[in-house]
């Protein structure tokens, strides 16, 4: 007979509950489930749960009351299971950071599952597997529900906090990375190439914040209004969010590109002995833009933009 996994929580003092469904559930192996007995409904739990875990398991109710409410929690199985990167990083922001160690693309490269992705890089996906379930103890501060945020509060979002700090940031980083490179630069060639390719992307990327700040997410924030006011598209309405949208993650791949590049020939930002403190606020200021870049294209690259393409789709239907 199989065994089934149950916590009567009744059983157990109001401060105990919560630890201890906590502790059960982080015990579950992937595919494993636990049923909960409890005389109310424990949905509270369900997003304490969700905030401190992530997506990383399903809710079942089996009884609802009055007298006795039985949940059925089990705990998904993540890597292998057809998830891209970039979904499991939807779900789950605390995964990025091992897909980061990894050197695995998340958010230009995140339509690739985990076992394509580890393939290609020759990885242990086991080794990578396991990583990504310890990520789901880990004790973080509670991550912010990107998927659920509306798409216009969501373009605000990005605006505010990834767009002005490459707007604050850059101008620096291109300012040390061309004094390092004529101080070092005779010794560390490198540094001329980081330079350059930083001073490239300073370039694009001021192009490309314009275009998403007066044109695709103006249009995106249109689209949302229109679904809130249960109104179509105007009959003359002919463009598609999927055009700049193209542009947009193109644009992407070539800055993703060129930091991969500047990682590359720096040895993942490694300081040679005769690093001054310059050279070394550079590589961590440019360490730092690029994690915040990572997430800065995964919440467009995998969250905003195909939720946009399908609320495109849904006003189109509208009109037919």
């Amino acid at each position: 007979m199989e065994h089934v996994n149950i916590l009567n929580v009744t059983l157990l003092e109001p401060r105990q509950k919560h630890p201890a469904i906590f502790a059960r559930f982080d015990q579950l192996l992937e595919g494993e489930s636990l049923v909960i007995h409890n005389d109310h409904d424990p949905k509270p739990l369900y997003y304490q749960l969700l905030g401190e875990r992530g997506n990383i398991f399903t809710w079942a109710y089996l009884e609802q009351g009055p007298a006795w409410w039985k949940v059925c929690i089990s705990k998904n199985i993540s890597a292998g299971n057809g998830e891209t990167l970039g979904q499991i990083a939807a779900q789950d922001l605390r995964k990025a950071q091992v897909f980061r160690k990894y050197g695995l693309d998340f958010c230009c490269g995140g339509k690739k599952t985990v076992a394509q992705a580890c393939a290609e890089k020759g990885l242990d996906l086991a080794a990578v597997a396991e990583e990504l379930r310890q990520a789901d103890k880990q004790l973080s501060a509670r991550p912010l529900p990107y998927s659920d945020w509306s798409l216009d509060f969501l373009a605000d979002y990005i605006v505010n906090t990834h767009h002005s700090y490459i707007k604050g940031v850059l101008p620096d980083i291109t300012a040390y990375a061309g004094k390092v490179a004529r101080v070092h630069g005779d010794r560390h060639p490198e540094l001329l190439t980081i330079h350059q390719l930083v001073t490239e992307m300073g370039q694009e990327l001021s192009s490309h914040l314009l275009k998403e700040e007066q044109v695709l997410f103006p249009h995106i924030r249109e689209m949302v209004k229109l679904k809130h006011a249960r109104q179509a598209f105007p009959v003359q309405y002919s463009a598609t969010v999927r055009q700049p949208i193209d542009v947009m993650e193109t644009e992407h791949e070539s800055v993703g590109r060129s930091l991969d590049i500047i990682r590359r020939v720096s040895d993942n930002y490694t300081l040679p002995e005769d690093a001054c403190a310059s050279y070394s606020l550079l590589y961590r200021m440019l360490d730092e833009f690029e994690e915040d870049l990572h997430i800065h294209v995964h919440l467009e690259n995998n969250i905003l933009f195909p939720k946009a393409i399908q609320l495109e789709k849904e006003l189109n239907n509208v009109n037919a």
